[in-house]
């Protein structure tokens, strides 16, 4: 199986925006017009960067490809998950959260995201998530529940992500077991899905590929971009 996996810390274009106001604009401009009508869409520079952001790595991974972002073109499918039209054989994924970015490209389907950590509210839990994984967090201290809190909650979003559905499928209708190996169940059924997660300061981050078992998930490893790789990439592809 076939994978890229990237994160890229926005927080340079959150802080003093007006510094950085020539390069964002220089940097939106390879981006499709649909991209920059999203960015623009954004009231505040948080919500910008991080549109932004997500732009970048799409066009990043698909020019691993020979392709570019501004040059594909979106459809949408039943459930309004984005699809290249032209390119049917490269399913992506982006997320968001605080000043990181993903994206992962794959041959086969694929869900991700991405949470910035803070206190869990356990008044979600017991709303949202199944019965297994409320009695698995409640039987942890302090520290577990906040770890485990954040990898169940990226876990269920990038296989919600996968599917298109996104909250339309209730989140206590399946239940996902932290393994290892993790996997997901639904009525007692297996479902037919491998995750893979990752842990950077101050975030949980998973993936959810559709057929994927563990072995073929065993080497997936992220890519933490840097600016200069993207300026450089630019550099050479322009």
């Amino acid at each position: 199986m076939r994978m890229q996996i990237y994160f890229l810390d926005v927080s340079r274009f959150q802080q003093d925006f007006a510094l950085e106001e020539e390069e964002f604009s220089r940097l939106c401009g390879r981006l499709s017009e649909k991209r920059q009508q999203k960015i623009e869409s954004f009231r505040y520079a948080k919500g910008k960067a991080l549109s932004l952001g997500a732009g970048l790595l799409l066009d990043y991974g698909l020019s691993r490809h020979g392709i570019r972002e501004r040059d594909a073109v979106m459809a949408y499918g039943p459930d309004e998950k984005p699809y290249l039209r032209d390119y049917p054989e490269i399913h992506f994924n982006l997320s968001h959260s605080g000043t990181l970015v993903m994206a992962v490209l794959a041959d086969q389907e694929v869900g991700c995201d991405v949470e910035r950590i803070a206190v869990p509210d356990m008044r979600i839990v017991h709303r949202f998530f199944a019965a297994g994984e409320i009695a698995a967090l409640e039987a942890g201290k302090e520290k577990e529940q906040t770890e485990n809190f954040y990898r169940f909650w990226t876990l269920k979003e990038s296989f919600l992500k996968l599917t298109g559905k996104g909250m339309r499928m209730p989140l206590n209708e399946f239940c996902i077991h932290l393994g290892p190996p993790v996997y997901a169940e639904c009525n007692g059924k297996l479902l037919k899905c491998g995750f893979a997660e990752f842990a950077y300061p101050g975030y949980r981050a998973a993936f959810c590929v559709e057929g994927a078992g563990e072995e073929s998930l065993a080497g997936a490893k992220p890519e933490y971009l840097s600016w200069n790789q993207i300026m450089r990439m630019e550099n050479s592809k322009e």
